[in-house]
């Protein structure tokens, strides 16, 4: 009896010593992990840690939800050792675990956020950075010290900080990596938008300093009917994890018909640095929001229903409308085209009277304020003007001062329902504004004088018309409707004179059998992007056309090609639903270069059960088993009994 004490007790010192030693090994790798990401100011986003070994560490570095985190390993024990702690602490899933096969990483370009790792091996730097992400993070410990290397973010990528890319209003990006779509960077969620017969699913979409924002309703997909659930949403943008979200209880009302915007909504979210400014609800104030966090920064006083907002040099231009009321939108018309005729009239721009307010981003002070009817969407500025059409005019005032530069008269359409709105463009020393369906005024930005007017290539199906400056030349394509309606013509005028420099028909058969896509089309320096009937990617200095019908985005937004990377957002389209991509897609161009393919053998993995099965066939299926689809290895789909 006194030798079975001793041995308890001894078991019991044993067990306690065990967890003692399991408790302090577990405080000392949350406090390398803490170390690790202050140390290289990572926050969020996709970790990769080589040499995971007893996992203890890889779960560490899941500091918070922002996180993912994958570990790596060579030897088959570390791994079911890692994994069996991680599945203890219950993060398997967000944190998993893979073994590493040779000395290359197991991911695309660009994608990584921070890669841990005590000992790289055979690993070359080289293929560590080839997978970090811009600004990406690699800690490698050297000499018994962590060390730190920073992929710079090259400078041939772009941001996209506005509806449409800046505040200019020309939706270019300078961007010569974006090119057509040969790989997938990542692919995230919801499959679908909620509805094609109501208001679009995703809002606005911005990207800036590695990350995007948007604004998309995650209400369920079952039913439009059922309840919104309008959600402000950061992801890496690189690699597509989540970093935060913030729900929007009060937004748009998401019946609102099909084809009808409002298109002053792609304009309530910006980004400029690691600064996210939008209202958190639909007559909300305009917030500052940490863009790793999520958090608020500040709130500006003042801005109370902000409907417009842009951004030039640290300062923000809101068009705030405090006396603004909710529309009380019901449908009437089961038929939902007519519906969307009636609901796009109905609400259509009221010439009310805004406030055009200028902020310091920074403090919130308010600037300056001038009184004005403000047409929808023709708000742009520059370093020293912001210009906006008042219903008569165009009127172009200092940003410094609020003093008004000039007016000058420019007819508009007079009805401007809430899909389709003006455009305009601001451009070195001119002023583009199409006001009109088809039609073109350019003005100096000096004086406002007129320089030349014609006629616009017809774009756009019910939202805002194409106006792009691309070396030097305005151009505009005919991509309304479906051939031979619409020729796929398009014209590149001179931004001073109107001459045509430039004009050329595709030279593939794009196969237009319907209208142009329900956004405005996109573009970079490199490349047109009209949303024709997908995504075509056409260079102006050659003239050639590469269509892609499988992949388009969403009503209302549509693409965001930055990063390097092109940004499909989910839609509810019916067209071409048998080929085209679904899910928030984001796409890569051809890699600079191509990496060897794995041999099967390197491919093949043997299992724990692995040959270790021997039994006969008659031990492991009798007649009346069905042990596969289609029930054996020939396909026979018959059942061995009588």
């Amino acid at each position: 009896m006194k030798k079975a004490r001793v041995l308890s007790t001894a078991f019991v010192c044993l067990m306690t010593l065990s967890l003692t030693v399991s408790a302090t090994n577990a405080r000392q790798a949350e406090q390398e992990a803490r170390d690790i990401l202050d140390a290289t100011g990572v926050k969020g986003g996709f970790v990769v840690h080589i040499g995971c070994g007893d996992g203890r560490l890889t779960a560490a570095l899941h500091a918070n939800e922002s996180y993912a985190v994958h570990g790596l390993d060579k030897d088959v024990d570390n791994i079911e050792q890692a994994r069996k702690h991680i599945r203890s602490v219950n993060l398997y899933g967000t944190v998993s675990v893979d073994q590493l096969e040779g000395n290359r990483l197991p991911y695309i370009d660009n994608l990584v956020n921070l890669v841990v790792c005590e000992d790289l091996g055979n690993i070359p730097m080289a293929e560590v950075m080839r997978v970090l992400a811009p600004k990406g993070v690699a800690c490698i410990k050297q000499a018994g010290q962590w060390q730190k290397t920073v992929k710079p973010r090259p400078k041939e990528i772009d941001e996209w900080t506005h509806y449409l890319h800046d505040a200019s209003g020309n939706a270019v990006a300078h961007d010569s990596v974006v090119g057509p779509p040969r790989r997938m960077q990542w692919v995230g969620s919801p499959k679908w938008a909620r509805s094609h017969e109501h208001s679009a699913s995703l809002n606005a979409l911005v990207s800036a300093n590695g990350r995007i924002f948007y604004i998309i309703d995650e209400g369920p997909r079952d039913s439009i009917q059922l309840p919104p659930k309008w959600t402000l949403i950061a992801r890496d943008a690189f690699n597509g994890t989540i970093l935060w979200k913030r729900e929007l209880p009060e937004w748009y009302n998401h019946l609102f018909p099909l084809k009808s915007g409002p298109a002053r909504l792609t304009r309530r979210l910006i980004a400029i640095g690691d600064e996210v400014y939008t209202t958190i609800g639909i007559d909300a104030p305009l917030s500052a929001i940490d863009a790793a966090t999520g958090k608020t920064i500040r709130t500006y006083e003042g801005t109370k229903t902000v409907e417009e907002l842009i951004s030039t040099n640290g300062v923000l231009f809101l068009v705030v409308n405090p006396d603004r009321e909710r529309v009380d939108y019901k449908q009437e018309n089961a038929n939902c085209w007519s519906e969307r005729d009636r609901a796009s009239k109905r609400w259509g721009w009221d010439a009310t009277i805004d406030e055009l307010t200028a902020v310091d981003a920074g403090t919130g002070e308010i600037l300056w304020k001038h009184e004005s009817r403000i047409v929808p969407m023709s708000l742009a500025a520059d370093d020293h003007r912001v210009v906006f059409h008042d219903g008569e005019a165009v009127v172009c005032i200092e940003t410094g001062t609020g003093n008004q530069l000039w007016r000058t008269p420019v007819q508009r359409s007079t009805l401007i329902p809430t899909g389709w709105s003006p455009s305009t463009v601001m451009y070195k020393d001119v002023v583009l504004f199409s006001g009109q369906k088809r039609s073109l005024v350019t003005l100096s930005v000096s004086d406002g004088k007129q320089l030349w007017s014609s006629k616009l290539h017809p774009s756009g199906h019910f939202c805002p018309e194409d106006i792009f400056v691309i070396d030097n030349l305005v151009w505009s394509g005919d991509i309304a409707s479906a051939r031979p309606r619409s020729t796929g013509m398009f014209t590149g005028r001179d931004p001073h004179t109107g001459d045509i420099n430039r004009e050329f028909s595709p030279d593939v058969e794009p196969f237009a059998v319907m209208h142009q896509r329900c956004y405005p089309s996109k573009a970079t320096e490199k490349y047109l992007m009209p949303s024709w009937i997908g995504t075509e990617f056409i260079n102006p200095r050659t003239k050639e056309w590469e269509i892609h019908h499988w992949v388009r985005g969403g009503c209302f937004y549509g693409m965001m090609p930055c990063n390097g990377l092109i940004y499909a957002t989910p839609n509810a389209c019916a067209c071409y639903y048998q080929s085209k991509l679904d899910g928030f897609n984001v796409l890569a161009p051809a890699a600079k270069k191509k990496l060897p393919a794995l041999s099967d053998a390197e491919r093949f993995q043997r299992g724990p059960a692995y040959n270790k099965i021997r039994v006969t066939r008659n031990e492991t299926q009798k007649k009346s088993d069905w042990p596969m689809y289609r029930h054996d290895t020939r396909r026979s789909g018959r059942a061995g009994t009588k």
